[in-house]
């Protein structure tokens, strides 16, 4: 018999399908959604919880994706760990601040966030950078300064944060993309997890819907990527599709939440 509780659950579940699946896809940006999808999709009355359990799921996610980074060896673990450092004080910070705010004025202020990560995915990422690059007394102060700044976003809207981590790296330490994209992952997981503890201490995690959300990633990820191996010369033009969608979520989580303050 399907009960309410199972159909919710199997809602949750085609969400982290997709959100994995977008991920595995194009390579970023799919976590933004799963606010809103939980929030307008699944039902989650409360925009707190749907926040605290999608930063259960961006941690775990994350999680996975640093062992596979960290076994190519393309992390710059000092850099990586000074970002990081810098950046959990930033996102206790900021999911304290977000905790505190009234949820439709929060969802409103998340749909103009998607609008810039989606304005930000139509932009094709690239840098050079430089491969031998180590930390020092010049790029520290610009790498704790930017993580402080980006953990803050991240906490407070219980995103990866993976899009502003990887130019934040780019720009600190002059990082190359391969390598700002592996470094993120630590900052990422480790932005995940302070956001989730802090939501989870107020008792604004829903743990079965977290789960549901990670096997559903998990199985969307394995078909994202085995479809971006089989279009990898489309990759561009699914990237620009995705982001598309993205803005469009945006608008209406706008639309959504700018009618429920009226």
């Amino acid at each position: 018999m399907l009960t309410p509780e199972i159909i919710r659950l199997a809602a949750g579940t085609l969400s982290g399908v997709f959100v994995g699946f977008s991920l595995g896809l194009v390579g970023g940006g799919g976590s933004v959604l799963a606010v809103p999808l939980l929030v307008y999709f699944v039902g989650v009355s409360d925009p707190h919880v749907a926040i605290g359990t999608s930063a259960v799921a961006v941690a775990a996610n994350a999680l996975v994706s640093l062992a596979n980074h960290a076994r190519a060896g393309t992390i710059k673990w000092r850099c990586a760990s000074v970002f990081a450092l810098f950046g959990v004080a930033g996102a206790y910070g900021g999911s304290t601040l977000g905790k505190m705010m009234n949820g439709e004025k929060l969802l409103a202020l998340f749909g103009v966030l998607m609008l810039v990560v989606g304005v930000l995915m139509f932009r094709s990422r690239s840098g050079e950078g430089y491969p031998q690059v180590r930390l020092n007394r010049e790029n520290f102060p610009r790498l704790a300064a930017t993580g402080v700044a980006t953990g803050a976003l991240s906490g407070f809207f219980g995103i990866g944060g993976g899009f502003l981590i990887v130019p934040g790296l780019m720009l600190a330490a002059d990082l190359p993309i391969i390598n700002a994209i592996g470094s993120s992952l630590v900052s990422v997981t480790a932005f995940g997890v302070t956001t989730a503890a802090n939501y989870a201490f107020s008792g604004l995690v829903d743990w079965s819907l977290a789960a549901t959300i990670l096997g559903g990633g998990v199985i969307g990820g394995l078909i994202g990527a085995a479809t971006a191996r089989r279009l990898a010369g489309r990759r561009g033009t699914l990237a620009a599709i995705f982001a598309g969608i993205v803005v469009a979520v945006a608008l209406y989580v706008i639309w959504r939440a700018v009618g429920a303050l009226t």
